[in-house]
């Protein structure tokens, strides 16, 4: 454990220093106010691109390569739910051989490998993190996918794809992050061919919250910040904003309430954490780490301000589990879209 943490956030922070990269995203970008919320928006960039290099290696340690929740049926393994939730998306947008496909914002690449093998497609991913483009490349050439798995730099707002460049597309947990649904979607839709179909988990507040509530208020803050979110969206602007970039509609629906008999989304950061598959994601295991973390960063072996990364993710862990057991807040809104066989082209850049 400790020798795999030593190598936490090295290269990954631009200037190596980690405090003052943490201290500006807090600093920065957080806060309840809206002009916390407008730098989100018109910041995006800086936003995200701080956000996924400071948590990138935190992830991957306590969550694994596919950074995503999924609905766990009863007797599933946490990573047997991961690979089905990604399976089922690669079915919904028709992957198969000879595909070539669009992962936005592919992270370090896990889902994508997984759908590569599930599927059979070319799939290439983007991301707005280098460090995260650099690591899914090399956790890639080890997997051997060969021409299969490609990965690219860029914001997908505002991609170098030509049109019509795709055959599908998906987003898990990622469109979340855009500062203009509409512009994002626009852009996807611009490099999809005709009849190509995209789909989407996405981050949605539900009916159950409510804007007048101090705790409901409260949370979406830290998931925001905890999450890097520059808002939180409810399902119908999702849908609005797919059906005027000019997509077309087929299926929408909250995945996490679709069966009940599951075990919710939630449950690995709120659970015992005796489970030993997701114990650095439970309670318990976000305590050792942070513990553990602070250890590191005292004698050195860590850069400074690592555990304050730390303590950022695990309020954003209470924030997701609290959201989730409240019912105000779900990570996997479903979208299933097409673009028409015969459209005007459209685009939101």
């Amino acid at each position: 454990m400790t020798q795999r943490m030593s190598g936490f956030l090295r290269g990954a922070i631009d200037d190596g220093d980690v405090a003052s990269a943490i201290r500006e995203y807090e600093d920065r970008y957080g806060g309840q106010d809206p002009e916390a919320q407008e730098r989100r928006k018109s910041e995006y960039r800086n936003f995200a691109k701080l956000y996924f290099d400071l948590v990138t290696d935190f992830y991957e340690y306590g969550w694994d390569r596919s950074f995503h929740f999924a609905p766990r049926a009863r007797n599933e393994g946490f990573a047997a739910s991961l690979a089905r939730h990604e399976h089922r998306l690669a079915y919904k947008i028709g992957l198969g051989p000879g595909m070539v496909a669009l992962d936005l914002g592919c992270g370090i690449g896990g889902p994508l490998r997984r759908m590569v093998r599930f599927s059979g497609a070319r799939i290439v991913g983007v991301s707005i993190s280098g460090y995260q483009i650099a690591r899914a490349r090399t956790l890639t050439e080890a997997a051997d996918l060969g021409p299969l798995a490609d990965y690219v730099e860029c914001d997908f707002m505002e991609m170098d794809f030509p049109d019509e460049s795709f055959d599908a597309a998906f987003a898990i947990e990622t469109t979340c992050c855009a500062p203009d649904k509409f512009a994002a979607f626009g852009e996807t839709f611009r490099v999809l061919k005709p009849g190509a179909r995209l789909g989407v988990y996405e981050y949605c507040l539900t009916d159950r919250f409510d804007p007048q509530d101090p705790e409901h208020l409260r949370l979406k803050a830290d998931l925001e910040l905890g999450g890097g979110l520059p808002d939180i969206a409810y399902p119908h602007e999702v849908d609005h904003a797919l059906r005027e970039a000019g997509f077309e509609l087929l299926e929408a629906k909250d995945v996490a309430v679709e069966d009940p008999s599951c075990i919710p989304w939630y449950e690995p950061l709120s659970g015992s954490g005796l489970s030993l598959a997701n114990f650095r994601s439970s309670r318990a295991g976000r305590v050792v780490t942070h513990c553990l973390v602070w250890t590191l960063e005292r004698l050195g072996i860590i850069p400074r301000g690592a555990l304050r990364v730390s303590g950022l993710l695990n309020m954003a862990a209470a924030a997701f589990a609290r959201a989730g057991q409240l019912g105000i807040f779900t990570p996997m809104y479903f979208v299933l879209a097409r673009k028409p066989d015969s459209s005007p082209m459209r685009g939101g850049s």
